[in-house]
């Protein structure tokens, strides 16, 4: 009911009220107003945006080991890993093969960093990446962070709003005091981070209803990342989040980063190296260290890239890194929108994303990998299974 049609309502209970006796009137009148005011609560409701909330997550930078290929083999073509592959994925006299020392960023249930928040199996796919902050526009995004390793760390995220307190990064910005605790959190200490999620960070008016942003440690902008602690956020437009503040219009979300890690910029590289030695081929120890990758894994090893025949599922793509991360993710057997074109490969350059949505038509095991030949021949592969639409 309009404002204007309400008053109309009270002004004829008013003139009734004359006709009738006061008894009645009285009982009128009382019956009449209760449905104005009740009309009159829901109108205001439903014209007030529905409020916004404080996305907590409890997040801690926390040395683990790592392996990229912990198959043992190469899962994309269902063999043993070739001579050639082995630079990459096995240890020798000059390679340290695919299992590393890394800092990543891990989740907590709470401010206690007692336990590890168990990875739903839709997210498994993630890897090495830190867990997913899902927000609506509008929202609130406040990270708890704790610092395990033993080296200076932080979280800076793209994207969002935030105060210099929030930022997370060190340069000459000219801030001072309080301001500068964000920068490099100790060893040892715990950090408040708070963004908010204005509507610049949201989707535009060409985006679909979901779109993502990087996050990543900026103490040093190259060895942090190098190391592990890279991750994304997924902000929702107003309206359009479940109460989690994932988008209500796909079933499956994906997140992949591809990038040639060199593991020789990570601050664990020295250790890492260590068991080798005298190291006996440097050309293959380099080269060993590239790590073809989408979100940590090599050869097809990436896991739960699920999907069903006529589902609608979303593909946050990033690329990042250095001038040889120029990748070109390409789907065999199905193909995607990305900004209301058709395509079955899309480009990314290094910190940069594309966000598309897929709904496949062809059930299968498919090909999935960067299209760039030196990045296929070294790992950057993976497979995605379409289920069909009656399983």
């Amino acid at each position: 009911m309009k404002m204007k049609e309400m008053c109309v309502l009270l002004t004829r209970i008013r003139l009734q009220s004359r006709h009738v006796g006061v008894k009645t009137a009285s009982n009128q009148w009382m019956n009449m107003m209760r449905s104005a005011l009740l009309c009159l609560a829901i109108l205001i409701s439903s014209a007030l945006p529905a409020f916004a909330k404080e996305r907590v997550y409890y997040v801690a930078a926390q040395d683990v080991i790592w392996d990229y290929a912990p198959s043992q083999d190469n899962q994309m073509m269902g063999r043993e890993f070739s001579e050639d592959e082995q630079v990459f994925a096995a240890k020798s006299a000059s390679t340290i093969g695919s299992t590393y020392k890394k800092t990543l960023y891990i989740e907590y249930t709470d401010a206690s960093f007692n336990t590890v928040k168990e990875r739903d199996s839709d997210w498994a796919h993630l890897g090495f990446l830190g867990p997913v902050f899902h927000a609506e526009v509008g929202d609130t995004i406040k990270v708890i962070f704790k610092n395990k390793s033993d080296r200076p760390y932080s979280i800076h995220p793209h994207g969002v709003f935030y105060e210099k307190s929030s930022e997370g990064a060190r340069y000459n910005d000219g801030t001072s005091g309080n301001d500068l605790l964000d920068d490099a959190v100790q060893s040892g200490e715990t950090y408040i981070y708070q963004w908010e999620v204005r509507e610049r960070a949201g989707p535009g008016p060409k985006d679909p209803d979901s779109i993502a942003w990087l996050y990543h440690s900026h103490v040093s902008g190259i060895q942090d990342p190098s190391t592990g602690l890279i991750g994304a956020m997924i902000i929702t437009r107003k309206g359009a989040a479940d109460t989690l503040g994932r988008p209500r219009d796909v079933a499956r979300e994906f997140i992949n980063v591809f990038w040639v890690t060199d593991e020789s910029l990570s601050w664990h590289a020295d250790k890492n190296a260590e068991p080798l030695g005298q190291i006996e081929d440097t050309d293959a120890f380099e080269e060993g260290n590239l790590m073809h990758n989408i979100n940590g894994y090599i050869y097809g090893n990436i896991p739960d890239l699920r999907l069903k025949e006529g589902e609608k599922s979303r593909w946050y793509l990033f690329g990042f890194g250095s001038e040889v991360d120029l990748h070109t993710p390409h789907w065999h057997g199905n193909t995607v929108l990305w900004d209301g074109r058709r395509a079955d490969t899309i480009d990314l350059l290094p910190a940069s994303h594309k966000i598309v949505d897929m709904t496949p038509d062809a059930p299968g095991t498919w090909m999935y990998h960067c299209h760039v030949n030196d990045h296929i021949s070294a790992g950057m592969t993976a497979l995605y299974h379409v289920l069909p639409a009656n399983e």
